[in-house]
């Protein structure tokens, strides 16, 4: 994999380092079917390729599927790669983990899975966990031909267990303990005939070959079982590119029950990143709403009445369809930093509908009839809001157009308060002054 990374890739892979397995004792232990190859990369001006890091990760994965096939491969960032792991236990953004008592079912549906997934758009490094595959000798004890020699069946697997190793006693040297360990000569375990041919010995006195008094056979077991809350599991793990990870999840979940489901005694539960999603969701509504409430207090408590604050909250639904349409335009998904940029966004919407209904308020102060002070209001503070949008939509430019690291958190971020200001501008400037009239405003006399 280095030297066909080295030779398809010399102007964008700099340096290849790959690491096979990883040490029990260590914090991230690892086994030696598995191995981390890190790409550090030349400067993205010098690539010939691909444009960007997306293109360049599929571009490598077409390449070593077909010059180094049999593999399976997920593509991430180092970082991305543990926080993943440490979050949900899995190195990709969603896990489907798939829990029941046979492993042979387990495998059947997991490859359904597999294929399900696979199909669905933004699916990329669909990969389960081999559970089979692992050669094996089964030694199945025949108990009625042992009972007519008056071997135990214990006495059996005593036998076969010399095979990899056992213990008899242990070994004292000063005041350090040594296990002292018996196996096979290698001859006598070099196959399965050789094992057949192991003497054992029987009460009275005979020596009985193996394959007398059981059958051993070649089969094929379990590579790995894993298991969580007593339960054996299956993971099948899949990477999201190019879509929102939320929207993806869903259409899994409905493809998987309809296409996929597993029998009754075996179940689904999903994971990954996408846990981190939904609880950040959720705490970003909480701050959604409380923001939004504590506008409207403050709305109230400047103005003493609900009709200005209700009003000036209008210009929070518009900046929003304003926000949406960016991202809908500019193919960015929904996604937490969205989110924030809509709390930033309602509170600049807002800022701007404060000037303008202040103004207009003092206006008719001064004497002023309700539509002369919008009317003049909406002139004078014609400039005011149109710096304020500028000044915030050029401050928040870079960040929409970034292609650098964190790129991803600022463009959607960027893209919202930009695209809201657009439509919260124009409501302020042209569709809030004839609300205002047309509710009637607030005479003068009426208010304190």
């Amino acid at each position: 994999i280095e030297q066909t990374l080295r030779e398809r890739f010399p102007d964008e892979v700099d340096t290849v380092i790959s690491r096979t397995g990883r040490a029990e004792i260590a914090t991230d232990p690892m086994g030696v079917e598995l191995s981390d190859i890190y790409l550090m990369l030349h400067p993205i001006e010098q690539w010939e390729k691909a444009s960007d890091k997306a293109s360049l990760v599929d571009a490598i994965e077409a390449t070593l599927a077909h010059e180094v096939p049999g593999q399976n491969y997920s593509f991430s960032q180092p970082i991305e790669l543990r926080t993943n792991e440490l979050i949900s236990g899995v190195r990709s953004d969603v896990a489907v983990n798939l829990y029941g008592p046979d492993l042979a079912v387990l495998q059947a549906v997991g490859e359904r899975i597999q294929q399900v997934l696979r199909g669905i758009d933004g699916a990329a490094d669909v990969n389960a966990d081999a559970i089979a595959g692992l050669p094996a000798l089964r030694v199945i004890v025949d108990r009625r031909a042992a009972a007519r020699y008056g071997i135990n069946a214990s006495e059996v697997l005593d036998a076969v267990a010399a095979v990899g190793g056992r213990e008899v006693g242990t070994v004292f040297e000063g005041q350090q303990r040594f296990p002292l360990q018996v196996r096979l000569r290698p001859e006598a375990r070099a196959d399965a005939d050789a094992l057949r041919a192991l003497l054992i010995s029987a009460p009275g006195g005979q020596r009985v070959p193996l394959g007398q008094v059981a059958q051993v056979v070649l089969d094929e077991g379990p590579a790995v079982v894993s298991r969580e809350n007593a339960q054996r599991r299956l993971t099948v793990q899949v990477n999201v590119r190019g879509r929102d990870l939320a929207g993806f999840v869903a259409e899994a979940q409905a493809r998987v029950r309809a296409e996929a489901a597993p029998p009754p005694g075996y179940f689904i539960a999903w994971g990954g990143q996408f846990e981190n999603l939904q609880a950040a969701t959720t705490r970003l509504a909480v701050a959604v709403t409380a923001a939004l409430l504590l506008i409207g207090l403050l709305l109230f408590t400047t103005f003493g009445q609900a009709r200005p604050a209700l009003i000036i909250a209008l210009n929070i639904p518009m900046a929003a369809v304003g926000g949406f349409c960016a991202l809908w335009l500019r193919d960015l998904p929904l996604s937490i930093s969205a989110g924030i940029g809509f709390i930033a966004l309602s509170g600049i919407a807002v800022l701007n509908g404060v000037v303008m209904v202040s103004y207009i308020r003092e206006l008719q102060r001064d004497g002023l009839t309700l539509r002369d002070a919008t009317e003049k209001g909406a002139r004078l503070r014609l400039r005011a809001v149109l710096m304020t949008a500028l000044t915030d939509g050029i401050g928040f430019l870079p960040m929409a157009l970034s292609t650098t690291a964190g790129a991803e958190v600022q463009r959607p971020l960027a893209t919202v308060v930009i695209g809201g200001l657009v439509t919260a501008t124009l409501l302020t400037l042209f569709v809030l002054p004839a609300v205002y009239s047309a509710l009637g405003g607030v005479p003068a006399q009426e208010e304190g």
